[in-house]
């Protein structure tokens, strides 16, 4: 039988997975009725994705956004309610079944870059995913929340170390102990993300962005500055400085840095090539 116009229904599956010709990925989470949140599924899904896109060569930049009016409303109210009637009757939690096998710092260790296009509402373990991203977009109006005090929780998985890195001791302190709703429009002067566009525009923005940097960066020094800025959050500026010295030389012994000069004497787009599956940052 023939499957000419045979075509898959992917609306069911909790993250959607595109590769642009640009060399942009662009991962999706796909639980709109439940506002993707974290939950469902959704977790391995998202793994499997990320995974793809870092090893597949012919993509360079990651854009991670949400389908419906959410980017991720935080973790799935119902799945946290079955993990605290198990822990009722026996005394033990297990919150891997529901934040899944990697805390969400896995995203600040991968070689490619990853842009968060936030759709809609971000709060509680989307929040923390969001703020994992290296650069945030914002629809105007998306409403954030840490949300964990108000729950009866903590600032989970990371959020205490990277919030006050990326708004200041005040800020996350603010955020974190009061759990209050703002709106993109004060995280933006946060610095929670870096810039704010209309919802029907964000996409299209954050594509923009993307594309720029696949096109016009060379991956190999994507993937070393980025490990640079979240190892040296834990270091000393000497000790920083010698390490991009070393860097800095390793980096002048590659093809990267003659095309990147002979392409600007040449006032030419640079053609740098993708990274090799067996290529390592240091």
């Amino acid at each position: 039988m023939s499957a000419v116009g045979h075509t898959v229904d992917r609306s069911a599956e909790p993250v959607l997975f595109d590769v642009r010709d640009s060399g942009v990925a662009v991962v999706t989470l796909n639980r709109p009725d439940r506002m993707n949140a974290w939950g469902g599924g959704l977790a391995q899904a998202f793994y499997r994705s990320i995974d793809r896109a870092e090893a597949d060569p012919d993509v360079r930049v990651i854009v991670l956004t949400g389908s419906g009016r959410a980017f991720c409303a935080g973790a799935d109210m119902g799945d946290l309610d079955s993990i605290s009637g198990a822990s009722e009757s026996s005394g033990e939690t297990d919150v891997t079944q529901l934040v899944g096998e990697r805390h969400p710092h896995f995203l600040t260790q991968l070689r490619k870059p990853l842009i968060a296009a936030i759709n809609g509402a971000c709060a509680g373990i989307g929040l923390t995913h969001a703020l994992m991203c290296d650069v945030r977009f914002a629809a105007a109006g998306a409403k954030f929340t840490t949300a964990f005090a108000r729950r009866g929780l903590i600032a989970e998985y990371g959020i205490s170390w990277i919030l006050p890195r990326i708004v200041g001791w005040g800020a996350a302190h603010d955020l974190l102990l009061s759990g209050r709703t703002f709106y993109a429009e004060e995280a933006k002067t946060l610095g929670v993300v870096n810039d704010v566009v209309a919802p029907d525009a964000l996409m299209a923005h954050a594509l923009a962005y993307a594309e720029d940097m696949a096109r016009n960066c060379a991956p190999s020094s994507l993937a070393v500055i980025k490990q640079q800025i979240y190892r040296d959050a834990l270091r000393n500026v000497p000790e920083a400085s010698a390490e991009a010295e070393t860097l800095m030389h390793e980096s002048m012994l590659r093809p990267d840095f003659i095309e990147g000069i002979t392409a600007f004497f040449e006032k030419r787009p640079p053609s740098f090539p993708p990274l090799s599956t067996q290529e390592e940052t240091p």
